[in-house]
């Protein structure tokens, strides 16, 4: 490398790089940890110097060593503080033998040390695999051994077995909550490996961790593809000759300026021709935006917010909406049942008797029903919210008349997932009470939405059906590259879920697509984009937005 070459690099160099040429030698071998250390570095800039210089060629990759340590876990904390649950079972028989109490069972032992039937079992079982207890005809457990020899650990080895582990406990917290396989004796060894996990390892003392490090070295310089690189020898003489310690200072600072210290001070050289940093301000997420802005709209109309848990009932889900237990929308394929529990201990009265009445005979509606045996316990079966209206329908026995009501309501089906369609996903759900409401004020909402809020130049009402309102209507949207689609449904709720929900004026209500709003607001071609993981394009669109 010519000497402009050479004085260019120097140049260039970052001061945490140039320490590292001046102090280490060629052959040296250098890690993060050594290079901190020995620097006496802040945490992270072992990492970044060692990356700038082996960007630059100037050092290169050796080889990689894997190292594997062990760290305390929650239950190894009680462990220590508490001993093993060996440790404590034995305790507790021996304190009972001692003082003439009976012999206790598994059970009991759990409740007097306060922990889990499955934890006494399994400490039981390691305990009688090597004869130290056992239990009789009655389950009851007792000491196998003689009482004398749970002090003597030539006469009991569990004792020896105990006393590593309570050393491996205390020399974990002594290394600062990380053990090293490698200052581990054989023995020790062997008995962390039987209480330690990689994964999953909230049951277990320990948990294995494997931390690779990357070995460098002074790379021999040279020419490469990229262009001459200069050896450690060649920079370290050229850093000198220079004057250049890397102790250099990289800014001027006001309280320098008042002190007058500045004077005493070498300053770093500044390439003004180097590229500025990037800058990634944090910026709302657009999708989270939208949606914040849609409430923003309606709340401005006022409109009064509702929400709900994501667990519902049948019952509140549908049932309260006159939709039939038999409806084929209540197949399982199209909601999430939930496992443990499956049923809610009951339902509201009177709501649950005044919509059972509707589906069977119509009750006091004006209605005939359903006309079917409506049950009682299938209605209370719990499933994850499959349609926003079901707050809509919560909110009918406490809504002031007349009222205006919305929701952004997160909604789980089963459904195909493609361009248009998610199973997971959110609607915005809203209702309108009074007497002077009708189907003109519905289609104004929805006009609203489809132009103002999602950005639509084309817009049709097309007739629909469900099973809770009527007349019903569905509003339809155009993309540009994804033609026509659904928006939502909406319609005047149905006497038989108004008047068994204690309301007596006409309701107007709608359950639209706000993720496919977001769609023609966001100049988006597919629901997936919303919740697209890419950090770039998401900082795109925010900018586009």
């Amino acid at each position: 490398m010519n000497t402009a070459d050479l004085q260019s690099t120097v140049k260039n160099l970052h001061p945490l790089e140039i320490k590292i040429i001046l102090y280490y030698k060629k052959g040296d071998e250098l890690t993060i940890d050594r290079v901190e250390k020995d620097l006496n570095l802040k945490s992270g800039n072992g990492n970044q110097a060692l990356s700038w210089l082996a960007g630059k060629g100037i050092i290169q990759e050796l080889r990689r060593e894997t190292a594997v340590y062990y760290e305390l876990t929650g239950l190894g904390q009680e462990w220590k503080e508490k001993g093993s649950p060996e440790e404590r079972i034995l305790e507790l028989i021996r304190q009972r033998l001692n003082t003439m109490q009976d012999k206790p069972r598994l059970p009991e032992i759990a409740q007097a040390l306060k922990m889990e039937n499955k934890d006494i079992g399994s400490a039981f079982g390691s305990l009688s695999k090597i004869g130290v207890l056992s239990m009789d005809g009655d389950k009851k457990v007792t000491i196998t051994l003689p009482l004398e020899h749970l002090e003597d650990p030539a006469k009991n080895p569990v004792l020896a077995h105990f006393a590593l582990m309570r050393g491996l406990l205390k020399k974990v917290v002594m290394d600062g909550g990380l053990l090293a396989e490698a200052s581990l004796t054989d023995a020790e060894k062997t008995i962390i490996s039987g209480i330690s996990k990689k994964r999953g390892a909230a049951d277990a003392p320990f948990r294995i961790i494997e931390r690779e490090t990357v070995v460098f070295g002074f790379s021999d310089g040279g020419k490469t593809p990229q262009g001459e690189i200069a050896n450690r020898d060649a920079l370290a003489a050229a850093l000198e000759s220079a004057g250049i310690t890397g102790e250099e200072t990289g800014a001027l600072t006001p309280e320098m300026l008042t002190s007058g210290s500045w004077k005493e001070k070498t300053f770093r050289s500044y390439n003004v021709k180097v590229p500025p940093t990037r800058l990634s301000p944090g910026r709302t997420n657009p999708y989270a935006k939208f949606l914040e802005d849609v409430k923003d709209k309606l709340a401005s109309l006022g409109f009064e917010e509702f929400d709900g848990p994501l667990v519902e009932t049948e019952f509140w889900n549908s049932d309260a909406l006159f939709m039939p237990q038999f409806h084929s929308a209540r197949d399982i394929h199209d909601v999430y049942r939930i496992d443990k529990p499956s049923h809610a201990k009951a339902i509201e009265e009177p709501w649950l008797s005044n919509v059972a009445a509707a589906h069977e005979n119509g009750g006091k509606t004006g209605s005939r029903g359903w006309s079917y045996a409506f049950d009682r316990d299938f209605t209370r079966r719990l499933i994850l919210r499959s349609q926003g209206t079901v707050l809509s329908a919560k909110t009918l026995p406490k809504a002031k008349i007349p009222g205006k009501y919305f929701g952004i309501v997160r909604c789980f089906r089963y459904d195909r997932v493609d361009a248009t369609h998610l199973p997971d996903f959110y609607q915005t759900e809203g209702i309108v009470l009074g007497e002077e409401v009708n189907l003109k004020t519905l289609l104004g909402m929805l006009e609203m939405f489809a132009l103002e809020v999602a950005g639509a130049k084309e817009v049709k009402y097309v007739p629909g059906y469900f099973p809770f309102t009527e007349p019903s209507v569905e509003v339809h949207i155009k993309h540009p590259v994804l033609g026509w689609f659904e928006l939502g449904g909406s319609g005047i709720f149905r006497p038989e879920v108004t008047e068994s929900l204690g309301v007596n004026v006409p309701v107007a209500a709608w359950g639209i697509g706000i993720d496919r709003m977001a769609l023609m607001a966001l100049g988006l071609n597919d629901l997936r984009e919303l919740f697209s993981y890419d950090i770039e394009h998401v900082r795109l669109r925010r900018t586009n937005a």
